[in-house]
Formats: C-alpha cells, structure tokens, sequence
C-alpha cells in the first residue's frame, strides 16, 4: 500500500476534480479503453466528481477494454467443444469459467466431468503437459497486448521442450484498431481516449501519434489508481478546450514511448496480425493477433478441428452497445433482471472488469 496510498489521495482528487470543472466550458465525452479503469472510475465514483451541467460536463463513456468482455461467443463455443473432450485437460484463467456461450458454460462443461483446470500462468499449463504426457493440454489464450508476451513464450518453450501435447486455443486483441474502429463508427461520440497503462507498458506509446492525428482525438495514458485517472482526464480535457489532438504519457512511471522491445520481439515472432471478431461489435481488420505460420503446430483450433464453429448472441444482450459506448449498462432492459452476476447474458456482466458488472456492485439502479 505504500506506494498506492499516494495516488488514492481524496483532497489531491477534489483539487484536481476542481481544476477540471474550472477548465471544462462545454459539453465533453472521454472513452476509457480499459475495463480495470471503468472499474476504478465506478468503484470510487470518479465520474461522479466531474462536472455535470448540460453545458458544462465530462462524461465517461466505457470502452471495450476488458479481454473476457470481448472474446467471441464462437470461441467460448470452440473452448467448449475442446474441454468437452476427454482427451483434454483445458487450462484456463479463473475469469473466463463463468462467461456464457450459446448453450452452456465452461463450469457446466467441468460438473458434466470435462477436466478444466484454473491457472495463473500459461506455464502453469506447461508443466501440466511435462506432467501428463499421455493427455492433450490446452490454454485459452486470450487478452490484449498485455498478455501476449507471456503466452507467446510459454508457446517457444513447447517447441523448444518438444511438447507435442501442447496448444493454444488464441483470441488475441489489439487496442489501436479499436480505438480507430470506434472513431468511425455511426454515431459515434467519442471525442478523447485514456489509453490502458499497461498495455502500453508493453507497447509503448509510438503506435499512437499517428492515430491521434489521423483521427484528431487526444490519446492520454494513464494508469488505474483515482489519481491517475483524474490526471488523465485533466489532460484530455485541456487538449479538447485547446483543440488540440496529441498522445500524452500521464503514466511515467510505467510506460515509456518504445515499451518493452524484448516483449515486442517475443510477440512478432510467435503471433501475427489478424482480422478479429469482438463479442457485441463484430469484425475489426488486423485487430488481433493469431500464432504466426512458424508455430501453427500448437494452434488448438487446427488441432481439434474446431474451426467451423459459428455462434449467435442472445438478442436480450445489448453487451455490444456498452462495448461501444453508446448504452450505459444499467440503461439496457435486462440489467440487474434477465442479467445479473449469477444469471448473466453477457461477458461484460460475468468479466471482473466488465462494465456491467461495474454498475450492478457499486451503482446498482
């Protein structure tokens, strides 16, 4: 805690709250990519302390920034029909055991006797694979570029150790085309980004100049702690009232503008780009990341033939509206109904950085 304390300051935030509402002269909309940070706005009602007159506010819209919310339902499905196999151990992060498909869950698919463990790493399932060499061991490799790396070595490592019995099942997605996506999309309201910190701790910031300027909207990094936040929508605020269109690093102490370029190599050598579909949005081009052709041995979707599994969304989900920021979720007629945390409809109400699920524990109404 000592070196969270210092950015969890409740006077620091009321002055930088008032430094805001002295600035902002007009109506304004800021995007947050990151699920982690609608979390941290919800949770301590940051966007409560922004000014809120119809004339003169700041309104946070909440992105598609959480990697479970937007994993498609067909590769839930595929996940499905590979852990159902009794061949398979299938190896997963706790957070995506709940996230519904189209009939049927990966815990559902575990209590029908599917053997489904819960890592904390992909090299967890890499020592499951040394240790059952007679199985086929399977990891749900999805997330942002945050999670690339370490999913990307643990795939080197099954080559380099011979493991046969290894693969990968992988949804990888990418920020920058997101942020270009909904940029172009019909009504679109977006009119300034803070950009997820740690994704750039990984990437850096030099992907995103072209972007802002192509683009004209102000691109802030920041972190995930109150402070951070309201420093970052500072920052895009004063861009917006100067009219001006600029990536700015509000998260010095993390990111740097080439990241991690060791972290960077591992990725181009093991993955490549991608067309990809995000649950409740559709296909965005070259948004995600598949294993490149050098590695296609350990991809669990060749391996099991999976790959013609279609799916289609429940029509009671409007997931794909608070995706793209144009619903607030406790706005969409089955919240905290139809879909809650114990009965969800959609990932962004299982997901522990869901926006959904943001507002059902901490704004319930």
């Amino acid at each position: 805690m000592k070196h969270l304390a210092e950015y969890r300051d409740a006077e620091k935030a009321r002055r930088l709250a008032a430094q805001i509402r002295r600035i902002v002269t007009r109506p304004w909309a800021i995007m947050e990519v990151c699920g982690g940070q609608t979390h941290s706005i919800i949770r301590n009602g940051i966007d409560e302390l922004l000014p809120s007159d119809p004339d003169h506010r700041v309104e946070m819209i909440h992105g598609p920034g959480c990697p479970v919310c937007v994993t498609p339902l067909e590769t839930i499905d595929k996940a499905l029909a590979i852990a159902a196999d009794p061949r398979v151990i299938f190896c997963s992060f706790g957070d995506m055991l709940r996230v519904p498909g189209s009939r049927e869950n990966l815990f559902s698919v575990k209590g029908a006797g599917g053997d489904i463990r819960v890592v904390y790493s992909p090299l967890d399932a890499l020592k499951l694979a040394r240790q059952h060499p007679d199985r086929q061991v399977v990891f749900l490799a999805i997330g942002f570029e945050t999670t690339a790396p370490a999913n990307a070595m643990a795939v080197k490592l099954a080559r380099a150790e011979g493991l046969r019995n290894f693969s990968m099942l992988v949804s990888h997605v990418l920020v920058p085309p997101a942020i270009e996506a909904i940029m172009k999309s019909p009504g679109n309201r977006v009119q300034a980004f803070l950009a997820a910190g740690h994704v750039c701790s990984v990437m850096g910031t030099w992907q995103y100049p072209p972007l802002a300027a192509a683009c004209g909207v102000p691109i802030v990094v920041t972190g995930f702690e109150p402070l951070d936040l309201l420093e970052g929508i500072r920052r895009a605020v004063v861009q917006l009232e100067t009219g001006r269109a600029e990536v700015e690093n509000a998260y010095p102490r993390v990111v740097t503008e080439r990241g991690n370029e060791t972290a960077q190599a591992v990725i181009r050598e093991v993955f490549a780009p991608v067309d990809r579909v995000w649950r409740g949005i559709g296909v965005i081009p070259a948004s995600g990341w598949k294993l490149s052709d050098a590695y296609r041995e350990f991809d669990a979707e060749r391996r099991f033939a999976v790959g013609g599994i279609t799916a289609v969304e429940s029509p009671l989900c409007k997931s794909g509206e608070v995706l793209k920021g144009t619903l607030k979720p406790n706005q969409c007629p089955a919240f905290g109904r139809e879909c809650t945390p114990r009965t969800p409809l959609g990932a962004t109400m299982v997901s522990s950085e869901g926006a959904c699920a943001a507002y059902y524990n901490f704004r319930h109404a």
